[in-house]
């Protein structure tokens, strides 16, 4: 009863695109803000700020970025994990080298990311399905040796540039909290962003080529633009992470933190967490990021029991089970689940 519009009461155009039109989601949102802003950091200790919350912010701002591209777009990418490295390098350049401030440093990743996108998405006009994630995995191999192997950017062969001392407006951010704050700031803005651009023309573009882009194409999308337009929203939201996960989680930019194995991940956060829904990134990051914690305790409680080869591969043998799993019994992910839970909350008591 009290999940349940009481008739149609929307009397202007704000009122009927509303974001969340029932007031139950937009309590909820603002109780998750709460948690988020106020709760969490103070309460959580620096292990859980550094260690957990801030690589979950981070990853799913990255799942976000791949679930515009293969959720909303249809256009299939495994090498997304580079983009997040050239925002990285980007922003540590630009913030150590040339004394850009922090802030602009991590949106100027961002749109170096995005450009690098944009050209490596030149070849979806003519590429579809498991042609166009070759060429995504194309991308990885090549951005990962021109990042290894262009001293100007890395030094030389397995480079890596270490994260200075973050400042803004002349602060120094070192402890977790801080740090915390860091990632929450830049982390929901984006997500709004993002939320209402793919409420909007060119997220209902999207959905339109990725069902049918013959049909896109004759009622008037043009389809080079809108795929160029998605692999460059999605790279720059994949180096913006990047740029917030090297500086406040792993402290250095290495390229091999953003290896195929990571790329790999971020596809299967998308698909266990629902693809198509921005709620389903953040599904899939939490339970990729929390999933390794669960099976290490519970490998170290059995730890006389099970054998040492099978203890070494558990994650990965979990992790390719749950992807399997999901694809057969709900291929739209735990967004479609929650999503139908909403449904019948707004049905019940009553069976109609």
């Amino acid at each position: 009863m009290f999940y349940r519009e009481c008739g149609n009461l929307k009397d202007s155009y704000a009122s009927d695109m509303a974001i969340f039109p029932i007031p139950l989601d937009r309590w909820g949102v603002g109780v998750m803000l709460i948690l988020a802003f106020i709760v969490i950091p103070f309460a959580a200790s620096d292990y859980w700020l550094s260690s957990i919350m801030i690589p979950f912010y981070c990853f799913s701002l990255a799942a976000l970025g791949l679930n515009f591209l293969t959720g909303y777009a249809g256009q299939v990418s495994i090498g997304h994990a580079a983009f997040m490295a050239v925002g990285a390098y980007s922003s540590l350049i630009l913030y150590s080298r040339y004394g850009i401030p922090l802030i602009p440093s991590v949106l100027g990743g961002g749109v170096v990311a995005a450009a690098v996108g944009a050209v490596f998405g030149i070849p979806s006009l003519r590429l579809k399905g498991f042609y166009l994630a070759v060429s995504t995995l194309a991308a990885q191999f090549i951005i990962e040796w021109v990042l290894t192997h262009w001293k100007w950017v890395s030094g030389g062969v397995f480079g890596t540039i270490d994260t200075p001392a973050l400042r803004i407006f002349g602060f120094e951010i070192n402890t977790a909290t801080e740090k915390y704050f860091l990632v929450l700031c830049f982390l929901v803005p984006l997500v709004v962003m993002g939320k209402n651009l793919v409420r909007g023309h060119l997220g209902r573009s999207w959905m339109a080529i990725r069902d049918m882009d013959v049909a896109a194409e004759i009622i008037g999308i043009s389809l080079f633009r809108d795929k160029v337009t998605a692999f460059a929203v999605s790279s720059f939201y994949a180096g913006v992470a990047g740029s917030l996960v090297t500086m406040t989680y792993y402290g250095a930019a290495n390229i091999e933190e953003f290896n195929l194995i990571l790329s790999f991940h971020l596809l299967g956060m998308i698909i266990i967490g629902g693809m198509g829904t921005v709620l389903g990134s953040f599904f899939g990051a939490g339970f990729m990021v929390l999933l390794p914690i669960l099976i290490n305790q519970t490998m170290l409680t059995f730890m006389q029991r099970v054998p040492s080869d099978l203890r070494a591969n558990s994650e990965a043998i979990v992790f390719g089970a749950l992807i399997v799993l999901f694809l057969i019994v709900e291929p739209y992910g735990m967004a479609r689940l929650w999503q139908t839970v909403k449904d019948k909350l707004r049905l019940w008591p009553f069976p109609y």
